[in-house]
């Protein structure tokens, strides 16, 4: 009998070496590896689509949460149009400050901003300053990802695209043996995503799990 994980992993494997990397995006895996920060940028074919969703969606106001070395911003960023904006946040600014290099060799250092702290705090900052967005990627702590699918909402403009990466947690998620504040808290936010009737929502179960979603519109 085949193992289902084995024929998955191979279907990912195939699927990724249909994607393709250009050498920033390379370059940015690299970067990442050699300044020993987690390597746990988006999948190849995930980046792509992020391309795909942003310019799909006509985006104009993307939020990044969780900016790491900047490989999702750049792929975000592509499928902007000239006049769009990305505002990233990051807690940690060695990672914002690498992100922006990353962005600006990309051609969209006048489009990005960053808000270095923590993302609940800038979340909450955007909200009393009036801010809405267009598309939102959820890629940072998962103990908080509720929170961070909440303040979204809130920030939301109708149509919005709400896209969350990690959804299975190297497995811990299926695991029922596996309890900890961030697999209960991922566990909730994929049933939310679920559920929640003010969105429209798929989860895809290639690589990590990736959430993608529409706010519904009034």
């Amino acid at each position: 009998m085949k193992d289902p994980h084995t024929e998955v992993s191979a279907a990912e494997a195939y699927m990724e070496s249909l994607a393709g990397e250009d050498e920033l995006l390379l370059g940015i895996r690299k970067a990442i590896r050699e300044a020993g920060m987690p390597e746990v940028s988006v999948a190849a074919g995930y980046g792509n689509l992020l391309t795909l969703l942003v310019s799909l969606s006509k985006a104009r106001k993307v939020l990044e949460i969780g900016a790491l070395g900047g490989y999702s911003g750049v792929c975000m960023a592509r499928g902007l149009s000239a006049d769009g904006k990305l505002t990233s946040l990051e807690l940690q600014p060695e990672y914002a400050e690498l992100a922006q290099s990353h962005l600006a060799q990309a051609g969209f250092g006048e489009q990005t901003r960053y808000l270095i702290g923590p993302a609940l705090d800038s979340l909450i900052k955007l909200k009393a300053d009036g801010e809405t967005f267009d598309f939102f990627f959820i890629d940072a702590d998962k103990g908080n990802y509720l929170h961070y699918l909440e303040l979204a909402l809130e920030l939301a403009e109708p149509g919005a695209v709400i896209v969350a990466d990690n959804l299975l947690l190297r497995g811990r998620t299926l695991n029922p043996d596996k309890n900890g504040p961030a697999v209960l808290a991922v566990r909730e936010f994929n049933r939310r995503l679920a559920e929640d009737p003010r969105l429209m929502s798929s989860l895809l179960p290639a690589h990590d799990g990736l959430a993608v979603a529409m706010v519904k519109k009034a």
